[in-house]
């Protein structure tokens, strides 16, 4: 079992749920069941599914769920650009958040194939 508080990878994923949620704070009310909804969901499942997969019982659970909260980054990437196009975020800080993310995703990947090298 990992302790998952300690995973430098967790930690950034926090960071950027309470970025994400700024961010989306101000999308037009109207988006509220949508974008907004879609695109906090999406980012709180990142370290909500690294944190479940560091308590299975394996490496090989583990990897599954990083796996799914790498997915999860495509989708947040995906919905923030998304929300650029319709006007509701600024190129500069769709990039920055691309950046962040791009970071997570090399993070992950990195961290995957460790824990695939033990089994």
């Amino acid at each position: 079992m990992h302790q998952y508080k300690e995973l430098k990878l967790w930690q950034k994923a926090i960071e950027l749920v309470s970025e994400i949620y700024s961010l989306t704070d101000s999308f037009p009310e109207r988006e509220r069941f949508g974008l907004i909804s879609q695109i906090n969901r999406a980012a709180v499942s990142i370290p909500s599914n690294i944190a479940e997969g560091a308590g299975r019982n394996s490496d090989k659970e583990f990897v599954q769920f990083l796996a799914i909260a790498h997915a999860s980054t495509y989708e947040v990437e995906t919905q923030l650009i998304i929300s650029k196009n319709l006007g509701y975020l600024l190129e500069n800080d769709l990039e920055e958040m691309l950046g962040k993310i791009v970071e997570l995703q090399k993070m992950n990947y990195v961290f995957q194939q460790k824990l695939k090298s033990k089994y």
